[in-house]
């Protein structure tokens, strides 16, 4: 990921179930989420830890002004023992319904994807869960789509 913020301006996929999404990695697998729901992205940067908080919660940054709770996905969903160190890139979330905007940070935003044009792009729907969404083929590989919202709300809350 280049060293400069980048801002996403997608435009909305047809009806048919199409979604533009937006693949990241965290440890050796791929996630995904809607680009609608990424604000910005921007290059990982140290955080002022939090005492007492969770594990997953990296920290604070300073982001132009606004203060920003970091949470470390890869801790967040127990994907990986390592945590996000000095490379890769946080996204920024806008919750709906609020203000404030909370920062994941993951080890690579890989690319933007439509989901779900060809009949087999989608292999699984969630079932129940609310962080996941589903599975998806993607380039011959399998994607866990994300609500990214439903991972990011707990820390709102706290």
């Amino acid at each position: 990921m280049a060293s400069t913020a980048s801002t996403f301006e997608s435009p909305v996929a047809p009806r048919t179930g199409q979604r533009r999404t937006l693949l990241f990695r965290v440890g050796s697998t791929v996630y995904g989420c809607d680009i609608d729901d990424i604000r910005e992205i921007v290059p990982f940067r140290a955080a002022t830890r939090l005492p007492g908080a969770p594990s997953y919660v990296h920290g604070l940054i300073n982001l132009r002004g606004t203060i920003v709770t970091v949470v470390d996905l890869g801790a967040r969903l127990e994907a990986t023992r390592e945590r996000v160190a000095g490379e890769g890139s946080i996204m920024l979330v806008s919750m709906p319904g609020s203000t404030r905007v909370v920062g994941v940070a993951v080890q690579e935003v890989m690319d933007v994807r439509v989901v779900g044009s060809a009949r087999d792009d989608v292999i699984a729907d969630s079932a129940g869960n609310d962080a996941v969404r589903g599975l998806a083929h993607v380039d011959g590989g399998t994607v866990i789509l994300l609500d990214i919202h439903s991972l990011v709300r707990h820390v709102l809350h706290s």
